[in-house]
């Protein structure tokens, strides 16, 4: 069975288990950073700025089974959600795969170490301000997290479903 595609590439999101969702998060928390919208134009913000519960040193959430307890607007994925929202970051599994990418060399799943993430220059760790300290968010739109960072490779290429 050495031919066997891996299940990001042999199923559709909707189709993946619990664990195999799970998965595909890289960890990076980009997606826990506070975003601004413009109500004029509706342009969407990156800021720097991260959730209460997102561990600055290590881009994880401190409490990801009960976050939304703490964090009654921390939203839960769906393969329907990915596909509707705009804000996830280029970089995140669940956007690349539902745009009909591949993974990137650097996501865990494909290097077989979570270390990669930062490697790539993806991950948020040591690069966010808390929100307890943070004042008013619209002085920390940042470009960044809604950018390819240019050491993580070329973007994976859309590519045919089976």
């Amino acid at each position: 069975m050495a031919d066997q595609q891996p299940f990001w590439r042999a199923k559709p999101l909707e189709a993946m288990t619990r664990p195999e969702w799970e998965s595909l998060c890289d960890g990076c928390g980009r997606c826990c950073l506070h975003k601004l919208r413009d109500d004029d134009t509706g342009e969407l913000g990156f800021t720097n700025v991260a959730c209460r519960l997102l561990d600055g040193a290590t881009g994880r959430c401190r409490n990801y089974e009960k976050r939304r307890r703490f964090v009654p607007d921390c939203m839960q994925l769906t393969p329907e959600l990915v596909r509707e929202i705009d804000w996830l970051p280029p970089t995140c599994a669940y956007r690349l795969l539902a745009e009909g990418r591949d993974l990137p060399d650097w996501h865990p799943l494909v290097s077989g170490r979570a270390e990669t993430v930062f490697e790539a220059g993806v991950s948020v760790a040591h690069r966010v301000v808390p929100e307890r300290d943070a004042g008013a968010l619209e002085t920390h739109v940042v470009p960044w997290p809604g950018r390819w960072p240019k050491q993580a490779g070329p973007l994976p290429r859309k590519r045919n479903r089976p």
